[in-house]
């Protein structure tokens, strides 16, 4: 028996250093050492042997099961490192190779010209006020001087949900909810920009669904010229320094008095070309003195109190500053059009 486990431990030494998988290493470890290994075998049948041959050949088994799992625990740390190894190759980076380019998105046009006039006028002074997109017919006319028989009405074709309810038209309501909130008393300077509805065809210039900025500045004595001196630091901000203003007289049914604004073209400087119509200005924004009865239904008395309002599309600045001639690239989300707008 002892020739046998001798020859045993030979045999089980030499397949083991053969192995060349972790697979046919188990199948060694159950094949030597399983419940059914020769091994187990000489040990179920040592009940044959003397009592002196017990000890040796109990001791001599012991070994040889501790030498084949030496073995064979061994050759599992080496072939699992050389796995690794293997591994480690297929899978190498050449660390010198120039990286893959991050794509970094960029800002909207539109939100980059929102956002450039909000710190510009932020930086005046002014807050920015929000409001419901869905308003009241009362706040969206008759409490800027727009009666429900208006005429004006007509310049406004509008998206009715109900008699009373609509998609605002201009963001003019948040102005009337604003100063409504302050209860009479001044001052209020704010902003309000946000998205506007209007029945209109779409074309290169028109949208049914368009980004409007309102400002509204009302305290004691708030004269003309206080809107003109605030709308010529806008120019020269949005479009250069060089830049001059005028105002033209208009009519809007909550302004009186009402002014256009024009800016000289940058384009020419004023000399006429296409972006100007050969005029050497360029309409931007509408303007003027809060009426009367604005303030008075806002909660203001108008004979303390005074103010002027303005208001503008940033498409319309946008694709001037920009050089855009179609507004509906703005909601395209054509990619190639974006990418043109680096990130500053």
């Amino acid at each position: 028996m002892k020739e046998q486990l001798e020859s045993l431990r030979n045999e089980a030494l030499e397949q083991v250093k053969s192995a060349q998988d972790l697979k046919s290493l188990q199948d060694l470890r159950v094949k030597y050492l399983g419940k059914k290994g020769p091994i187990t075998e000489v040990l179920r049948g040592m009940g044959k042997l003397s009592k002196e041959e017990r000890p040796v050949i109990g001791q001599l088994a012991n070994d040889v099961r501790e030498m084949i799992e030496s073995a064979i625990k061994e050759k599992q740390e080496h072939l699992e490192m050389e796995k690794i190894k293997a591994q480690l190759a297929k899978e190498s980076i050449d660390v010198t190779l120039p990286g893959s380019p991050v794509q970094v998105g960029n800002h909207h046009p539109l939100t980059a010209v929102i956002e450039e006039i909000e710190d510009l006028f932020i930086g005046l002074g002014f807050s920015i006020a929000e409001g419901p997109e869905v308003e009241n017919d009362y706040y969206n006319f008759e409490a800027l001087n727009l009666p429900k028989d208006h005429p004006a009405r007509d310049m406004q074709d509008s998206f009715y949900i109900t008699e009373e309810i609509l998609l605002r038209t201009h963001t003019s309501p948040n102005q009337a909810r604003t100063m409504e909130a302050h209860n009479g008393k001044g001052p209020v300077k704010i902003i309000c920009p946000g998205k506007v509805y209007r029945r209109d065809t779409d074309d290169a210039t028109h949208s049914h669904q368009f980004m409007q900025i309102e400002g509204l500045y009302v305290d004691k004595n708030v004269r003309l010229s206080d809107l003109k001196g605030i709308l010529t630091v806008f120019a020269k901000k949005m479009f250069g320094e060089d830049r001059q203003i005028r105002l033209r007289p208009s009519y809007f049914p909550f302004t009186e008095p009402s002014v256009e604004m024009d800016i000289s073209c940058f384009h020419c400087g004023g000399n006429g070309c296409s972006v100007c119509k050969k005029t050497g200005w360029i309409e931007i924004l509408g303007s003027g003195m809060i009426h009367p009865n604005v303030l008075e239904m806002s909660g203001f008395d108008p004979k303390v109190y005074s103010g002027f309002a303005f208001g503008m599309g940033p498409e319309r600045i946008a694709m001037l500053k920009y050089g855009i001639n179609d507004i509906r690239h703005f909601y395209n989300n054509d990619v190639r059009f974006l990418k043109q707008f680096k990130r500053a």
